[in-house]
């Protein structure tokens, strides 16, 4: 296949032998091409593209539910290539993904047997590269690369489409959840129509329940909307629908409101077009029952009857509605439209709002979240994930922000930039109470967000409070609110009540408690950016305090494939460590006595080296669990001279040597030793990560700060590789190691307390004085007292010492552990202590 000098790709400093066009011309006269380490060559990820598998595995459903399109460039051409299934793992645990290079060792052309001229390469294995991409700086404009296609499938129009390549789907979904519109099928704009329109002949909506089930064709309509949900997809196996999509709206005329539902291809066609306050003129619509098990916008301040029977249905066939977009200019005050209303609620009243109750709010952004996703539960068919992300806004009415959980509403292009210093309008959020803390709001299937860009001509700009708040910003000083943003890092709310309950007939009501066994399970299935809290119970066994936190390294090279072969050990619980986490893990140490704080202790120097591992143990590092060695017995055989003398003593504390790059001190009870030799397996992701802290919000680092937050994006963009990303600061953490009730199975978990007021987590955090005791600080989760860093500094705080040094009432303490699990992409998962529970803490109900 010879280069078109007519597309001549737009690249410095290429070789004129492509990489791709060379193995398409291979796969010619073979079924499935096997690269040597001489015929590799890296490819970048461009776009990485999913869509509904055509047929699931019943064995690996949930790995199969999925199909992939990956689109990838050696810097001279682009190919569009398909996922083999047996690859499912690395995108869903964001190794394989945009920006990043790999290697094709394995791959194959496939033809449809059932369509002409089309066909395309399948990548059977693969092996992922260095975080750092090599190939694309040298790219210049990516879309400018040709397309490689087969000789004879020029004509194929799929080939050249935004299209899956499995020719029975006819649209992609978002990478990361089913709610988001995504590709060139979805129309945007604004587009409407000036025709005149006859308004003699409509009907109103008070008069269509009457009309319902009689063979009376209805007259047109002309409505506004007053509320739009967010999409939803509900496409499954077998499914012969090609856009199996349904959108919600409430629609308004003089005489009261009622649910219009815009089904199938017309959603692509219209969903983004039709927002609220637009008017829409309705003809060979259908009526049909309404759907009871739904949510509703509350509705009760526009103050209109609600027809709740019955509902609109738009169809794109038997028969085709048709849908008249009216121009704003065009709305004319005599058809009677109501104004859409809103229920705007200041911070200083969200207090005396009922639980689950309905407001507006707008505000100013001070903290962003990263976005995390949650599996939906309940869901028949494909599993489907929620995506959310917590944020913080002020409105000057009160001291305190508003606390938003705001989920994904197809609105993507707010939902990734929402960033401080934006404001923000989030309608329709519904109240959450909660006992002992602050309120809190989430979304509803109904909710809306804007922000900073998006408000023009929006309804709300007229409401007195927006007006109110637009004031209060007006009297503000960027610097001043600069100095209390934050972006990204680990954010849950609200906190663990002050007594864990379990419940013997709701245990959907209350985080889980799960056996160490199970946890090892979950922590196996975790992918990316899934947030997982529970419970285990136990004894806290040792607590180590690192003064640096795990950053990772640049990640090596691993090759997955088919499953025959040897190195394809990699699921989804492929964790790997780097070399800078290695140097956090303890290897050997020496002992010698001192005395402290009225009574014997064993300070321990530990010297930490960092070494390389065989495949074997390799893979046990990546697995995520080390079984117990007889290595690990060194670790006391310089104490059994002194075990008589140090019977008394409760707790060791072990002092790494504050010249190396690991500083570590620690306390481990006094059976933990032996201990440690009979459990079967000790599950070491205890560590704490970049984007397991958040930063400090700065106009310069925006885009690399946003990029860190959200989601890994289907398409590769030059901004993705724009910016460094900025140092976090971080004190230290502790690493507590919790040993299961049976003492089979042992897990590592870190515990970063809070430490100031200036803290995101602090916001609404109960703050119930306590002795800063090292289980109190596990129970409450910060130092005590909090106040702001920059006007009292951190003196008044105790040492990591000397919390240490109360670690001995850990000792054979049955106790209850919070975790929260998040699989942060690639090898990193992060397990963070959350709250600790006493047994006396503990109710069953």
């Amino acid at each position: 296949m010879e280069e078109d000098s007519s597309r001549s790709p737009v690249v410095a400093g290429v070789s004129q032998v492509s990489f791709l066009q060379r193995t398409l011309e291979r796969l010619s006269s073979t079924q499935s091409l096997k690269l040597s380490a001489e015929d590799e060559a890296p490819v970048a990820v461009i776009a990485l593209q999913r869509y509904l598998s055509e047929h699931s595995d019943e064995q690996q459903q949930e790995l199969h539910n999925y199909t992939y399109d990956v689109t990838v460039t050696d810097g001279a051409w682009r190919a569009k290539c398909f996922v083999h299934p047996c690859l499912n793992h690395l995108v869903l645990a964001n190794t394989l993904r945009t920006g990043a290079d790999v290697s094709v060792t394995q791959c194959s052309f496939v033809y449809n047997e059932r369509r002409l001229g089309h066909g395309y390469i399948c990548i059977e294995k693969l092996r992922c590269g260095a975080e750092t991409s090599v190939v694309l700086p040298r790219v210049n404009d990516v879309s400018s690369l040709p397309m490689l296609i087969k000789h004879g499938m020029e004509g194929s129009v799929l080939l050249h489409s935004d299209v899956p390549l499995q020719v029975s789907r006819k649209h992609y979904l978002s990478l990361w959840n089913n709610d988001d519109p995504e590709g060139d099928v979805w129309t945007s704009g604004s587009s409407s129509s000036d025709t005149v329109l006859d308004v003699s002949k409509i009907t109103l909506l008070s008069s269509l329940e009457s009309c319902f089930r009689s063979t009376w064709k209805p007259l047109p309509l002309l409505v506004k909307i007053i509320h739009k949900s967010r999409l939803r997809y509900y496409g499954k196996f077998g499914l012969k629908i090609d856009y199996p999509y349904q959108a919600y709206f409430e629609v308004a005329d003089q005489s009261g409101t009622m649910s219009l539902v815009l089904w199938n291809e017309l959603c692509p066609e219209f969903y983004q077009r039709l927002n609220v306050g637009t008017v829409l003129y309705l003809q060979n619509y259908t009526l049909k029952q309404s759907y009871s098990n739904r949510s509703r916008p509350q509705m009760d301040h526009h103050r209109l009857k609600t027809f709740n029977s019955i509902e609109i249905c738009l169809n794109p066939r038997n028969p085709a509605s048709v849908i008249t977009v009216v121009s704003p200019k065009s709305v004319l005050p005599q058809w009677g439209l109501p104004e859409v209303a809103y229920l705007f609620t200041p911070r200083s009243e969200l207090e005396k709002l009922v639980n689950n109750s309905a407001c507006d709010v707008i505000g100013l952004v001070t903290f962003v979240g990263r976005v995390e996703r949650v599996k939906s539960k309940g869901n028949k068919g494909p599993e489907k994930y929620w995506t959310y992300r917590w944020v913080h806004a002020m409105d000057g009415t009160s001291h305190h922000p508003f606390i938003l959980e705001i989920f994904s509403s197809s609105q993507p292009e707010i939902f990734n930039c929402i960033c401080p210093m934006t404001y923000l309008v989030c309608t329709q959020m519904r109240v959450c109470q909660v006992e002992g803390s602050s309120p809190y709001l989430t979304s509803s299937c109904e909710t809306e967000t804007f922000i900073t860009g998006y408000h023009k001509s929006k309804p709300y700009v007229s409401d007195p409070r927006v007006k109110s708040f637009i004031q209060w910003t007006k009297t503000l000083k960027d610097n001043v609110v600069l100095q209390k943003t934050a972006v990204g890092g680990h954010y849950c709310f609200p906190r663990p009540p002050k007594i864990f309950t379990q419940s013997a007939t709701d245990a959907s009501a209350h985080v889980s408690l799960v056996a160490a066994a199970d946890l090892k399970k979950e922590l196996k299935t975790l992918q990316y950016r899934e947030h997982k809290q529970l419970a285990i119970q136990g004894q806290i066994t040792a607590v180590r305090y690192m003064r640096t936190p795990k950053t990772t390294a640049s990640q090596g090279t691993q090759e997955t494939g088919v499953p025959d072969v040897s190195t394809d050990v990699c699921l989804p619980d492929t964790h790997h460590h780097s070399a800078a986490e290695q140097t956090l893990c303890p290897t050997s140490l020496s002992a010698e006595k001192i005395s402290g704080s009225g009574r014997k202790r064993r300070v321990q120097t530990r010297k930490v080296t960092q070494a390389s591992s065989d495949c074997d143990g390799a893979a046990s590092k990546r697995a995520g669990l080390e079984k117990p060695g007889p290595r690990r017995e060194q670790e006391e055989n310089n104490s059994n001279s002194e075990s008589e003398e140090d019977q008394d003593v409760e707790h060791s504390l072990q002092l790494q040597n504050p010249n190396q790059d690991s500083d570590v001190l620690s306390w481990e009870s006094s059976s933990w030793p032996r201990q440690r030799r009979e459990v079967s397996e000790h599950l070491r992701h205890g560590g704490l990560f970049q984007d397991s802290i958040s930063q400090r919000f700065t106009f310069d680092a925006k885009i690399v700060l946003l990029q860190r937050s959200n989601l890994q994006p289907t398409h590769w963009t030059p901004e993705q590789n724009a910016d460094t990303i900025p140092p976090v600061a971080c004190p230290g953490y502790y690493q507590v190691t919790i040993l299961g009730i049976n003492k089979q199975i042992a897990v590592d978990a870190a515990f970063f307390p809070i430490v100031s007021a200036d803290e995101p987590r602090a916001v609404g955090l109960p703050q119930d004085p306590h002795g800063n005791t090292m289980l109190s600080c596990l129970s409450s989760g910060f130092l005590c007292p909090l106040s702001v860093t920059t006007s009292h500094g951190d003196s008044a705080l105790p040492k990591p010492e000397e919390i240490l040094a109360t670690a001995g009432e850990l000792e054979e303490t049955h106790v209850v552990c919070i975790l929260d699990l998040c699989h942060l992409g690639g090898d990193e998962v992060e397990v963070l202590l959350n709250k600790v529970y006493r047994v006396t803490e503990v109710s069953l109900s």
